[in-house]
């Protein structure tokens, strides 16, 4: 299987009990509260192992997100 990385796309889709970290100052909270180089997720995403070990639900739910679309793209 291909390298999983999360993406800018995948965060914004991490929406939990229709609640999620949508809005620009929200986001950069979050990389700052949990260590994460806002502009490596911008423009390269984070490797899924890393986003992986971040111990919260808003992380875990788009580490899903990005499996579940690299599945869906090596089954064609």
């Amino acid at each position: 299987m291909a390298r999983i990385v999360v993406t800018m796309q995948h965060v914004r889709a991490a929406k939990l009990g229709g609640v999620g970290v949508l809005c620009a100052p929200g986001i950069r909270a979050w990389c700052e509260q949990h260590g994460v180089d806002l502009r490596q997720l911008v423009e390269e995403g984070l490797p899924i192992e890393q986003a992986e070990q971040i111990d919260n639900a808003f992380a875990q739910r788009a580490c899903a997100i990005a499996r579940a679309e690299a599945e869906a793209a090596s089954n064609g």
